[in-house]
């Protein structure tokens, strides 16, 4: 069977888990390159990575290239990346912001690049990945992207130009839930648990909320109704958040976010 030569350019977090998700397919090689020789130091410590002293050296060594840099840094790795490229590499981006357009035009016309907006979930398995397909992809290409991040839970393939809304909920999502569950936490001390008692509770509440909501038999609001007696405890609750316009709240929450991810790109 055909080994699948996959390269890093960038090991910190993001990397980190998407090699860990990796390293246990089968025909797959992995190298990777840091600008920081600690991190890759670590990452080849704790993972079948093979260490690279460059990024031109990681693109003579594999044909799926990941980017896994800062937004800001893509346009200089691109150009050392540029004099080892060729048609034959599939380049795929995790930078919020950055357009597949941009990663082409600075590198070559011919180049094959999708972009990727996984999440922090993906330490545990349980990320969620937004992925398009640039220009010059295949559907095969974007097949391939699909399966390697399902390596670190789920995929949606979308248009390009709903990325940076993807970015904006999923991306970003996870800082939302922790806020929220913090303050759930709080105001379950509030009312006499401990910390630590009411975070599980609010934790686990919010897993099998979100399970339910996956089994696809139901929609939230569905699902809220059904947990919601009139004259009850939910009822109570939610009627402080539709005062508060929560809803509202959570929404431009989604759409700051979305227009920062634009603004990455001017």
């Amino acid at each position: 069977m055909t080994h699948l030569n996959i390269g890093f350019v960038g090991t910190g977090r993001i990397a980190r888990a998407l090699i860990g998700g990796l390293s246990n397919r089968k025909n797959t090689i992995i190298s990777g390159f840091d600008r920081d020789p600690a991190t890759l130091e670590s990452i080849s410590a704790d993972y079948p990575v093979l260490p690279c002293l460059s990024c031109e050296e990681v693109a003579r060594k594999a044909q799926i290239i990941i980017l896994a840099v800062k937004p800001y840094q893509i346009a200089e790795v691109v150009t050392e990346l540029k004099p080892s490229l060729s048609a034959s590499h599939l380049l795929i981006s995790v930078a919020a912001g950055i357009s597949s357009e941009f990663i082409r035009k600075n590198a070559m016309d011919e180049l094959k690049v999708i972009r990727a907006m996984p999440n922090t979930p993906a330490f545990v398995g349980e990320g969620m990945t937004a992925l398009c397909c640039g220009k010059m992809a295949s559907k095969d290409d974007i097949a391939l992207a699909s399966d390697l991040f399902s390596s670190i839970g789920r995929v949606i393939v979308l248009d390009e130009s709903q990325m940076d809304a993807a970015t904006a909920l999923s991306g970003s999502g996870p800082a939302y839930m922790f806020y929220m569950l913090d303050s759930l936490a709080e105001g379950g001390r509030a009312c006499g648990l401990s910390y630590d008692e009411a975070l599980l509770l609010a934790t686990q509440t919010m897993i099998g909320a979100a399970k339910m909501v996956l089994s696809g038999s139901k929609n939230p609001d569905e699902l809220k109704r059904d947990v919601t007696t009139p004259g009850g405890t939910t009822e109570a609750g939610l009627k402080v958040m539709e005062e508060k316009n929560i809803r509202l709240i959570l929404t431009e929450t989604v759409a700051a976010a979305a227009a920062r991810s634009r603004e990455l790109m001017k």
